[in-house]
């Protein structure tokens, strides 16, 4: 993107102006991201308790996990800059740190575990599958993110999730 500050300034216009909006912002990011955690537990819960026991949840811990573990390696030795690192913007969502930005790891966890539900329940998942993708829009709104990290969260949640599925 050639000059990703005005981009910045385009999507973020609405909110600087309602200041409301930036509250909103930041709420449905951490209840999004609280959501999720919580849908996953509850789902592990239910197929040990309901569904199958140990052989129906071993898969739904493993996947994840080794996914997470991975993308988080990848993440760390690719050590993508955050937009605000490399542009004059201050992000409507507060961040510290640097780095580490590409892929989305909270929007890979999102999608994954999006995944795990639809294996279970098709609309369920897919009603979690459509917050990971509001929660990659609150992200790159934010200011955390670019648009190619989040993508690329999100498809590598799709892949390995889709094991899940299938």
């Amino acid at each position: 993107m050639k000059n990703y500050q005005t981009f910045y300034r385009r999507i973020t216009k609405p909110f600087v102006q309602h200041p409301w909006l930036i509250r909103s912002l930041r709420w449905l990011n951490g209840a999004i991201v609280v959501g999720m955690y919580v849908s996953y537990i509850l789902l592990l819960l239910w197929v040990a308790l309901f569904a199958g026991g140990i052989n129906e949840l071993l898969p739904l811990v493993f996947i994840p996990g080794v996914g997470f573990v991975l993308l988080s390696l990848i993440r760390h030795h690719l050590n993508y800059p955050r937009p605000y690192e490399e542009w004059p913007i201050k992000p409507l969502i507060p961040r510290k740190g640097s780095g580490d930005s590409l892929p989305s790891r909270h929007v890979f966890s999102a999608t994954v575990i999006a995944m795990s539900v639809m294996s279970v329940s098709r609309v369920l998942g897919l009603i979690l599958l459509a917050l990971a993708v509001i929660l990659a829009m609150v992200r790159v709104i934010g200011g955390i993110h670019y648009p190619r990290d989040v993508i690329a969260g999100f498809f590598c949640g799709l892949a390995c999730g889709i094991v899940l599925v299938i």
